[in-house]
């Protein structure tokens, strides 16, 4: 398995990440990732990350509760005074342990935790004495068949309806029975958000097809499973209700996926994480909003007509076929589409209309995308096609207010681009009059990232903000930062107002930008590519050079 590549990513690739990576999985409840190889730790832990933070939690629990009442109380039970609804209230933030034991207080608690919706968190209902484990050797162990009892219990004994079910610590390959007796009384009692995932080994365990059952669900997130074949399936079959759904690690047929889409009507977001099947996704839905992939090996994208998709991310995905043939990208109909990253010239072929954008493409109206505000690439500065396609890709996209670079160290360097270069590309309308921001990040003090910059420098016209942020094992000391900044501060700045931010990286490896599926949904998130850089520019460490346009 350690010298398997997966899901398109090979082993020496996914050691770039470092060791650091191994205490960040045991913190998600990835146990022993050693043991099955960086690659599949690595895309549990991005599993997990990904799987949304359950309405209640077990840090205040009920027994600490009650002692503080009876610490302060006068012997008069005020509490069973209050209203049913506000009983109820109190009952559904309570993990269901402990709603459940509410019973117990008194007879006006007694049938309350059955009259509202549950919460159930495979995790919160086992003894405290057993620590739960997402992903250990030998499959079936105490804690899972622990995990799977107390879960078929309180799935039983509730009448529903469910307002939001984690089963995520289960070896579901032990106890097939069992998971289709859930998914059986999921779909009869109504559950809403369910995160349904298979604690591996094996990584193909067949999904009961009763999973198409649960028509009530609004999000769902399925983790380490084959899919199970849609052919057989009734013609109205549908998810009637749900908006998001998130597939990690699962074996799926091009047909089934295009299924899963065509039978979510109101579907607003899609992740895939970490498919162990080349991907091939064709976007036709009206109510699409957020598409992200990571860690895949993509065949195409084909954004057909998706009038309300306002991003589109692809990180760490990998060409197709076992040789990485470029991945083709194409944007058809999408005139809400506002963020769109990160884009590899190394991997990733563009298509805009009928034309394939390629090194000096004339670009027309119909090769342009007008309404992406914020851009996000990934380029070596070294490798000379790469950089290439960077000013035709750039003058695509016209209106970018907001740029991020992500310079990738290459493996093999192919030659440097100067300044002339970037001089003799042309008028490329974003950098010159729309731009406000550029972020690049990993900066290296090589002379092509500055001939980049200093570009962008001398360009763009309403460039407020410059942030640099140097990558870790080239911030020696302040001084010596300052000595590569130094072509960049004595350039001569188009914009007179804008600030040249400069940092270090927080991340110690470097091989691919910080990213998070949860806040990258999140559309209460404006910059999901920010997000970390601006974390890192408020910190102390983050210092205001000055250039020469600004004196």
């Amino acid at each position: 398995m350690d010298q398997q590549p997966f899901l398109g990513l090979s082993m020496s690739e996914m050691q770039r990440r470092g060791p650091g990576m191994h205490d960040s999985m045991r913190l998600l409840g990835v146990q022993f990732p050693e043991a099955m190889g960086l690659g599949v730790g690595m895309a549990l832990y991005f599993l997990y990350d990904a799987t949304p933070n359950p309405p209640v939690s077990p840090a205040a629990p009920l027994a600490s509760a009650g002692a503080s009442w009876a610490a302060t109380s006068d012997g008069v039970d005020r509490i069973s005074r209050l209203s049913d609804q506000i009983l109820r209230n109190v009952v559904s933030r309570l993990p269901a342990k402990d709603a459940a034991r509410t019973a117990a207080l008194a007879s006006r608690w007694r049938g309350l935790w059955r009259s509202v919706p549950l919460v159930l968190v495979d995790a919160h209902i086992l003894p405290a004495c057993i620590q739960p484990e997402r992903m250990a050797p030998g499959g079936d162990d105490l804690s899972s068949r622990l995990v799977v009892a107390a879960a078929s219990r309180a799935l039983a004994a509730h009448p529903g309806p469910f307002r939001c079910v984690h089963l995520t610590w289960s070896h579901m390959a032990s106890h097939r029975a069992e998971i289709l007796r859930w998914l059986q009384l999921l779909a009869d009692k109504g559950v809403q958000e369910l995160a349904f995932i298979n604690r591996p080994w094996p990584l193909d365990v067949p999904l009961p097809a009763t999973i198409f059952r649960c028509t009530s669900l609004t999000h769902l997130h399925l983790g380490v499973w084959r899919f199970p074949d849609t052919a057989s399936l009734p013609r109205a079959t549908t998810f009637p209700h749900l908006r998001e759904l998130v597939l990690s690690l699962v074996v799926m047929e091009d047909r089934d996926l295009a299924f899963l889409l065509d039978r979510s009507p109101v579907l607003e977001v899609l992740t895939i994480i970490a498919s162990q099947t080349e991907v091939r996704l064709r976007l036709v839905s009206r109510t699409l909003r957020c598409v992200q992939l990571g860690m895949c090996a993509l065949a195409d994208i084909r954004v057909v007509d998706a009038p309300r998709l306002e991003r589109l991310f692809l990180w760490m995905t990998m060409g197709r076929g076992s040789e990485h043939e470029l991945s083709h990208i194409k944007i058809g109909h999408a005139p809400n589409l506002r963020l769109l990253g990160h884009w590899q010239p190394e991997h990733h072929e563009l298509e805009i209309g009928n034309t394939i954008i390629k090194a000096g493409t004339k670009v027309s109206a119909s090769t342009t995308v007008l309404s992406v505000r914020i851009l996000a690439l990934e380029v070596q500065f070294e490798v000379r096609n790469d950089v290439k396609m960077v000013p035709c890709f750039l003058k695509c996209f016209p209106n970018v207010e907001t740029l991020h670079i992500y310079s990738q160290d290459a493996d093999k360097p192919t030659g440097k681009l100067n300044l002339k270069f970037w001089q003799e590309a042309g008028h490329i309308e974003c950098v010159q009059q729309h731009v406000q921001k550029l972020v690049l990040e990993e900066f290296r003090g090589k002379k092509s990232e500055l001939a980049f910059l200093k570009f962008i420098a001398e360009t763009a016209q309403i460039l407020d903000k410059m942030v640099v942020v140097v990558a870790t094992e080239s911030f020696s000391s302040p001084d010596d930062v300052n000595a590569k900044m130094k072509p960049l501060t004595s350039a001569k700045w188009a914009s007179k107002h804008c600030k040249l931010i400069v940092l270090k990286s927080s991340f110690s490896d470097g091989a691919s930008p910080a990213w998070s599926f949860r806040i990258a949904s999140d559309f209460s998130c404006s910059n999901p590519f920010d997000f970390f850089a601006t974390d890192a520019e408020l910190s102390r460490d983050a210092c205001v050079l000055h250039h020469s346009g600004a004196l």
